[in-house]
């Protein structure tokens, strides 16, 4: 994905790319004990600014709980660190990683004597399903994958272990020719993507699975939701969406930190609407990079 950067912030210090170790034997590696975030800096007309920093950092610490994961660092000096990594690289937009998880100690399955230790990197990353997509859509399959059931594992947090889930789906959709996957939850409706948020359009009014459908409540559909109902259109954001619905859906279209807003073309080789981006995915697709390339809206914004 990149080649390194100069610096990475580690429990409280800056240390060089090829220092920024940790040990074999991280009880993380082991049992997936870890929280992360993934946010974007953006190359605003105000100068690099955050996209939805607060909101991040509250699902941070909110993910650690469940875990007993004690980040020692308050939310100002994460702050202050993210802001002070960003500039002495140079960004003027990128992808920022605060991870935090169960060090090196003990390798039994309870982490109560390991240490907690919290990590933020940057690097330079574009369209996560790259930049033709973003116009052109993305071919995507229903994955034999299921999503896991909140009563096995919080699905409202996002825990470095569960990602294997997202990797099995994501994997098997390009292995057979696709460029991303769906998920389906344990009782077989629509969940999300390995990465991303789901939506569906139809008849001009926009659905996207509720919490309860076993999705992370994504920091991008929550802008998506916000921009599409000050655009007018209604939205339903505790949908039960059906397979079936999905390949009789007028749009569809996928959000988060990495994908943005991309739209949805084919699903399992059945073409969407007309197979190209839909008109309501291009206004709020239009919408939201507005609102990037502006900076204006300041509760959305934290400037480096």
């Amino acid at each position: 994905m990149f080649e390194g950067t100069d610096r990475i912030w580690m429990d409280g210090e800056f240390v060089d790319f090829e220092d920024a170790q940790t040990h074999v034997l991280t009880h993380a590696l082991h049992y997936g004990t870890g929280v992360f975030e993934g946010v974007r800096c953006y190359d605003t007309e105000q100068g690099p600014a955050i996209f939805r920093w607060e909101e991040h950092l509250d699902r941070l610490y909110k993910s650690a709980k469940p875990y007993d994961l004690d980040i020692e660092f308050s939310k100002e000096e994460l702050t202050e660190a993210t802001t002070e990594l960003i500039e002495t690289e140079g960004f003027e937009s990128c992808y920022i990683r605060p991870i935090v998880y169960y060090g090196f100690d003990s390798l039994g399955v309870s982490p109560k004597s390991c240490p907690t230790k919290t990590t933020i990197a940057a690097w330079p990353w574009g369209a996560y399903l790259g930049e033709e997509a973003l116009e052109e859509g993305v071919d995507v399959m229903v994955s034999s994958w299921r999503k896991h059931a909140s009563s096995q594992i919080p699905t409202n947090i996002k825990t470095t272990g569960l990602y294997v889930n997202s990797m099995l789906a994501g994997e098997e959709a390009r292995r057979n020719g696709y460029t991303e996957a769906i998920v389906l939850n344990k009782e077989g409706n629509v969940a999300e993507g390995p990465g991303e948020n789901i939506f569906m359009v139809r008849d001009d009014e926009i659905y996207t699975p509720g919490l309860a459908e076993s999705i992370l409540e994504g920091i991008t559909r929550n802008t998506a939701i916000t921009l599409a109902e000050e655009m007018g259109y209604t939205v339903h954001e505790e949908a039960t969406i059906s397979r079936g619905e999905l390949y009789t859906a007028d749009e569809l279209f996928f959000t988060g930190t990495a994908a943005e807003v991309t739209p949805i073309r084919s699903v399992d080789d059945n073409e969407i609407g007309e197979g190209t981006k839909g008109p309501v995915t291009d206004e709020l697709q239009s919408a939201f990079f507005d609102v990037i390339e502006s900076g204006d809206r300041e509760e959305w914004f934290h400037y480096v």
